[in-house]
């Protein structure tokens, strides 16, 4: 579980984040949503310690992350994920070397121990065929899948993805938002997803933090959004005439299931 309580940050005397408090849950997609310049990517760069904020507390299963010293911090980092939205894979090398980064960072291991347990998380992702080949060669769905294998090739109590679903045609999409479902349920992580895409709304959304000019708008689940009167989460989640519609037939369908 990752806690932050009242969390403050300003860039060059204006407010991005003013008072957030959220709890983002073990086993469970926990999605940051909002408009561009909401503050959810500032916030997501608190929570990991890119960025200090200026007054709040940020806990990872009770322990302050703001007041730990640097050896600390390091042995955080070690049982944190990151999914980032460009994949940042290194060109130069194979998908088991890409893989095998963070276990050339932080262990040591023999080469033997690495490359079966970046065999082992290949196959997790189904990409046993594609060891040696170079990012070049693959698919933006297969670079995708290769850095959610690194990114949990550690073993993380926690992962971070930034826009997975960022430049994935929607089929492609939803096999993403599958595996990160999958693998949060099988791993039992706190997962932490900053995403626009409204179909990983509604579909991996256990827990939703809605930001809205840097101040918490909105927390519930995907099933919540359903029923939400809150209007500004409307105009952003159904913007669309078509969302607008599906709204509408989920609503019926969670009314004909309750009971009478």
């Amino acid at each position: 579980m990752i806690e932050v309580k009242d969390i403050h940050k300003s860039f060059q005397g204006r407010a991005i984040l003013d008072g957030i408090s959220a709890v983002m849950e073990t086993g469970k997609c926990n999605l940051i949503i909002g408009a561009s310049g909401s503050g959810k990517t500032v916030l997501t760069k608190c929570i990991v310690g890119l960025f200090a904020p200026e007054s709040g507390i940020i806990s990872y299963d009770g322990a302050d992350m703001i007041s730990m010293d640097a050896k600390e911090r390091k042995l955080l980092r070690q049982k944190i994920g990151m999914l980032f939205q460009g994949n940042a894979l290194f060109d130069s090398m194979t998908v088991v070397e890409n893989v095998m980064f963070p276990l050339n960072m932080f262990t040591n291991w023999t080469l033997a121990e690495k490359r079966k347990r970046a065999a082992e998380v290949l196959e997790r992702v189904n990409l046993t065929e594609a060891h040696n080949r170079f990012p070049a060669e693959i698919s933006g769905g297969m670079k995708k899948r290769v850095g959610i294998a690194r990114s949990i090739v550690l073993n993380p109590q926690y992962l971070f993805c930034d826009e997975p679903n960022s430049g994935l045609d929607p089929q492609t999409s939803l096999v993403i938002d599958k595996l990160i479902k999958e693998i949060t349920l099988e791993y039992n992580i706190t997962t932490i997803v900053v995403t626009h895409d409204m179909n990983s709304v509604m579909e991996i959304g256990d827990h939703i933090v809605y930001l809205h000019q840097g101040k918490k708008q909105w927390e519930g689940t995907n099933k919540d959004i359903i029923f939400s009167k809150d209007q500004l989460l409307n105009n952003f989640i159904f913007a669309s005439e078509f969302l607008q519609d599906a709204k509408e037939m989920r609503m019926i369908e969670a009314n004909q299931k309750s009971p009478k």
